[in-house]
């Protein structure tokens, strides 16, 4: 069977580490969608690895890992990384396997993210300008190149047509930046992208799966990025719901048993777009530093406010969420009294529901205050542990969202999770 893991908020909600936690009970993660701008954060041995496109289990020996075809990989992030897992002495021949149907980021495409987002002006909409969104298109537009294509003899030749058509575009934005330096990383990446298990990714799943082995789907960025159902046109461009797994993968959704949603106990978005809870005060600046938040991939400040249990309910029914995980508890030792967005007053009327502009809806929070913890709960090692005013908040979150919080993380480290 497959159980799905992702994000429900606007990404950064500690899905690296939730998945590391899960990978030993499962066969085989597999990452479904997304590209280099995910930053998947773990702790091993103590020393801080950020993941961008190899999935979370990476560190388990037992664990297979698939990067599937929803998911667009820049072949030099890629071997960097990799290289980065191999100086930690992890044999990613042994365990890392990627699905032919994957697409590839190229040189134009990241030419092509900056210059369209700079031609925006003050309607950017905070693109990593990683290229993920030009690949992505060019997979819709039937241009894309995937890694199955490297192993052609003319790849050469397929690269530089494509190339040619982003010349054109480029040519529209007078985008005139020298990209060679980018081209000679791209082939020496490409080369090494060759040497790496490349396969046909939906039959080894499904093969895995007749087998009666288990597989964890792991998403990458946050439901409300989702292209069709997230803040349009403040999105990502895939789709990062529960659903993105059966066609990120070639899985049928027979196959999907529960769907692990996390949360912070609070909110964060990164870049630009609506955040009907974003705080502008001390508070606001007060979460980013209790939080650490920063971007794990691009280090940019994080937008901070309280959780939006509006949207929550909103991403939770999208996905059909079975179970929660709550992190980053433990920040919110920090307040004396925090809340909880139950509500939103749009134009003098009350509603539960996310509206379909959000992003030009005048939306004001409905609060529910909760009181603060005067003690800190990264040593609690057992969920009983853990102080009344935290488990009156997270029963509060179960009862709103009609989902069981199934886990709770209060602190960076692997064991820093209580099952409740």
């Amino acid at each position: 069977m497959v159980d799905v893991l992702l994000g429900l908020q606007w990404g950064d909600e500690g899905k690296g580490k939730i998945v590391d936690y899960f990978a030993g009970k499962y066969d085989v993660i597999a990452r479904f969608q997304g590209g280099p701008n995910a930053g998947h954060t773990l702790y091993v041995n103590g020393k801080k690895v950020v993941l961008r496109t190899i999935p979370s289990g990476v560190f388990h020996d037992k664990t297979i890992n698939l990067i599937g075809s929803g998911v667009v990989l820049d072949p030099v992030a890629f071997k960097q990384e990799c290289e980065q897992i191999a100086a930690l002495g992890i044999d990613l021949k042994k365990n890392l396997f990627i699905a032919d149907r994957t697409h590839i980021i190229v040189p134009s495409h990241r030419a092509l993210d900056k210059a369209s987002e700079l031609s925006k002006g003050n309607d950017k909409i905070g693109s990593t300008l990683k290229g993920i969104g030009p690949a992505y298109m060019d997979k819709t537009g039937r241009n894309g190149l995937r890694v199955g294509d490297v192993l052609a003899a003319d790849f050469q030749a397929r690269y530089e047509k494509l190339k040619l058509k982003h010349q054109h575009l480029l040519d529209g934005y007078n985008f005139n930046e020298d990209i060679s330096e980018w081209e000679t990383e791209f082939f020496d990446a490409v080369e090494f992208l060759k040497s790496m298990n490349i396969v046909n990714g939906e039959y080894f799943l499904n093969e895995k799966l007749k087998a009666g082995q288990q597989v964890l789907a792991e998403g990458a960025q946050g439901s409300m990025l989702d292209v069709d159902f997230g803040t349009y046109p403040f999105v990502t461009s895939s789709n990062t719901v529960s659903a993105g797994a059966c066609t990120g993968l070639g899985i049928a959704p027979r196959w999907i048993r529960d769907v692990i949603g996390v949360t912070k106990a609070y909110c964060t978005r990164v870049g630009s777009g609506p955040f009907p809870t974003e705080l502008y005060d001390e508070t606001g600046d007060k979460l980013r530093a209790a939080g650490n938040e920063f971007g794990a991939v691009t280090a940019r400040p994080r937008r901070c406010g309280w959780i939006d249990l509006v949207a929550l309910r909103y991403t939770s029914m999208l996905s059909g969420v079975t179970k929660l995980v709550m992190t980053k508890s433990d920040v919110l030792d920090a307040f004396d009294e925090l809340y909880a967005c139950t509500a939103y007053e749009i134009n003098g009327v009350k509603t539960e529901n996310v509206p379909y502009q959000i992003n030009e809806a005048d939306i004001k929070p409905v609060w529910e205050q909760f009181n603060g913890w005067s003690e800190p709960t990264a040593n609690c090692k057992q969920y009983d542990e853990l102080p009344l005013e935290m488990k009156t908040f997270v029963s509060a979150v179960e009862k709103y969202l009609e989902v069981p919080v199934a886990y709770v993380s209060n602190g960076p480290g692997r064991d820093q999770i209580l099952e409740k």
